[in-house]
């Protein structure tokens, strides 16, 4: 059993290599190797190496890792990606091939750490020898495999009841909403342009952090948009009042697995919720398609969520140290 360190450069030449081990196992759409590729290329530092394992001329684990600080080597992970960069197959086990690698890595190597792993793909391993493991965050999930109607009897009656003054409010000042999705390759610049100018207008816009469609942020989406998209797998969300973008959604998905990547809405409108009316008509159109089991959120659980789900699962980190 042997690591081979490559630049991170060389990522697009294993695509094919990362694609099938994430089929074998994970099949999420946030290991897909688009995700890794256009992280890389957008939103990382150029420092990061990629590390395959391979065990009789077959590639069995491969992950993305970068010097966070002395000693001390990460998976890479911007803060536009759900899970850190790592993938196995189901015959390893996860302590092995941490400890292995380790060993493998250039310079002095105090601790690796695993940032952000989804017990839903990879079990949490127990704490022992090098290896430990501290929670990160709750997120949600909802199961999809139910009909609508039962899904929307089961809220709580506060949302159920709000969303429906909302509507009816809307409808007695002349405001029709209306829910756009975009799944064609060529729309999905103009979809993220439009996003980008609704977050502008909110706090991310004062913090610097919205996107901008020339922005690595922007480059990043509409390059990963656009990928998912032209494989049918991607769709942008839009909501509108009258003829008026009020809240949006990038969402990927794969394997019967449908992630909510980002949203963002109109923060000037106090007397309605576009971000949760969206997300009623959207959750509709995600339960009548029968290919979807799960729509994952992947923030961390805030008292909003529980309003759309009961479910959860607690990321963690794994880390593997010499001392």
């Amino acid at each position: 059993m042997t690591w081979q360190l490559y630049p991170a450069g060389d990522f697009g030449r294993y695509r094919e290599q990362w694609d099938e081990l994430n089929g074998q196992g994970p099949k999420s759409p946030v290991l897909d190797s688009a995700f890794i590729a256009y992280s890389l290329e957008e939103l990382g530092s150029g420092k990061e190496i990629l590390e395959i394992h391979q065990e009789s001329d077959t590639i069995n684990a491969m992950t993305v890792v970068y010097k966070s600080k002395f000693g001390v080597w990460d998976t890479f992970q911007p803060s536009q990606a759900p899970l850190g960069a790592w993938i196995n197959n189901s015959g390893n086990e996860l302590q092995d091939l941490m400890k292995t690698l380790s060993t493998e890595l250039p310079g002095i190597v105090l601790k690796l750490g695993l940032t952000q792993q989804d017990p839903s793909i990879y079990p949490r391993p127990a704490d022992q020898g090098c290896i430990s493991t501290m929670d990160y965050i709750e997120t949600a999930t909802v199961d999809t495999s139910g009909s609508f109607d039962d899904y929307w009897s089961s809220r709580g009656k506060n949302l159920r009841h709000n969303l429906k003054r909302q509507r009816n409010r809307l409808q007695k000042e002349g405001i029709e909403t209306h829910l756009n999705i975009i799944r064609d390759r060529d729309h999905v610049r103009d979809a993220i342009e439009a996003y980008g100018k609704l977050e502008s207008a909110g706090w991310k816009g004062e913090e610097g952090t919205a996107i901008e469609i020339n922005n690595s942020q922007g480059k990043f989406y509409v390059a990963l948009m656009e990928d998912f998209c032209n494989r049918k797998l991607g769709s942008i969300y839009q909501y509108f009042y009258n003829n008026e973008l009020v809240a949006s959604d990038l969402c990927i998905e794969q394997a019967g697995v449908f992630v909510i990547l980002k949203t963002t809405y109109d923060e000037s409108i106090s007397t309605s919720s576009p971000a949760f009316l969206m997300r009623q008509d959207t959750f509709q159109q995600v339960f009548n398609n029968k290919q979807i089991r799960s729509i994952e959120f992947y923030g961390k659980m805030m008292d909003w969520h529980t309003k759309w789900s009961h479910d959860s699962r607690m990321l963690y980190h794994v880390n593997c140290k010499k001392f």
